[in-house]
């Protein structure tokens, strides 16, 4: 039997989504209502698994903790998800068919949060992004019903692009709490040497063409999502589309802020998210141009891992032509060796 999300449980999930993240919320408001709720439930397991991991004393202890309540969350014999962000996302995940593999490698990249990970390259940083926001957008989509292939690609890949722009906004932050998530390489050919950087943060030139660098590897990937939302069933289109206009829009204000968003968090005001939101109901025919790019490189092990739907056999006059279609071929071709198969006794 299919779980539900409760009045109360889906209540304190849409608190916790309200609180935690007012970019993800806005969006949320535009989301039809077969969809909203399990996005709520979504977010409340994500925010209370970051938190677990990023708030707890021991954080190696925290992740364990976490793969054994996601134990729980996918039925182990016995055991039942207790807290009530466990319970909401076990609702989801018997809902959706959300694979397993997905919230594994989310949690995958707390872990490499716990671990102080620097990231090398502008490709050792996108395969975090994948695990702690690429997982979220591959669920968001199975949400909504999608599992083709290429649209699961431009989702994780809007959940990459939105946590670049995370990072982007937060290097001041990180940096006072000893983390550093932009590429060490970019760094350097700036003439910055990270572990000097992080043990006297500066602005400066150097480091903003730095951001902006990530920031226009963020923007290259919202465009490219646009072909995905362009693919997502229609009422779905406007809550998607106002997260990827949200998100970007905190990129801008980063690069408004130039220097100064090193000690000034950057917040998009209420009447600019009032218009990205207007906007992203009405803009709800992206251009499809991209849609069959390659994904990012980080994105292909994600995508496989959500199983195909059954193959529905063709019935009527469609399933009476092909039938038809293999006799006759059938008939035209040559007789042949039996094949030697490895089943074949």
């Amino acid at each position: 039997m299919t779980r539900a999300l409760d009045d109360a449980t889906l209540a304190a999930c849409r608190a916790a989504l309200r609180t935690g993240s007012r970019s993800f919320h806005a969006a949320s408001l535009v989301l039809p209502a077969r969809v909203r709720a399990s996005a709520s439930g979504l977010y409340a397991f994500c925010r209370a698994a970051d938190d677990a991991v990023d708030q707890g004393a021991d954080a190696s202890a925290a992740v364990a903790a976490l793969r054994e309540r996601l134990s729980a969350i996918y039925g182990a014999p016995g055991v039942a998800p207790l807290a009530l962000p466990d319970r909401a996302f076990a609702a989801v995940v018997q809902r959706h068919g959300i694979p397993r593999a997905l919230p594994e490698a989310l949690i995958e990249g707390f872990e490499w949060d716990a671990q102080g990970r620097r990231y090398e390259s502008f490709e050792a940083l996108c395969d975090y992004a994948v695990r702690v926001a690429g997982t979220v957008g591959a669920m968001m989509a199975l949400l909504m019903g999608v599992r083709d292939r290429a649209t699961l690609a431009r989702a994780c890949e809007l959940g990459v692009a939105m946590q670049l722009s995370n990072i982007a906004r937060d290097v001041g932050e990180d940096a006072a709490l000893g983390r550093l998530y932009l590429p060490q390489a970019w760094l350097r050919e700036a003439g910055i040497d990270p572990d000097h950087w992080l043990r006297e943060p500066q602005a400066g030139p150097a480091l903003a063409a730095v951001v902006e660098r990530l920031l226009q590897a963020a923007d290259a990937l919202y465009a490219r999502a646009g072909a995905g939302v362009a693919q997502l069933p229609l009422d779905c289109r406007p809550g998607i589309n106002a997260a990827r206009l949200l998100y970007a829009a905190i990129g801008h204000r980063v690069r408004a802020l130039d220097q100064a968003a090193l000690a000034q968090r950057a917040v998009v005001p209420r009447w600019r998210q009032g218009w990205l939101l207007g906007r992203a109901c009405w803009e709800l025919l992206p251009s499809s141009v991209g849609i069959d790019a390659p994904p990012l490189a980080a994105v292909r092990a994600l995508v496989d891992a959500v199983p195909l739907p059954p193959q529905r056999a063709p019935g009527g006059a469609e399933g009476l032509l092909l039938l038809f279609e293999r006799l006759e071929r059938r008939d035209r071709a040559p007789a042949r060796a039996p094949t030697r198969s490895l089943v074949r006794p």
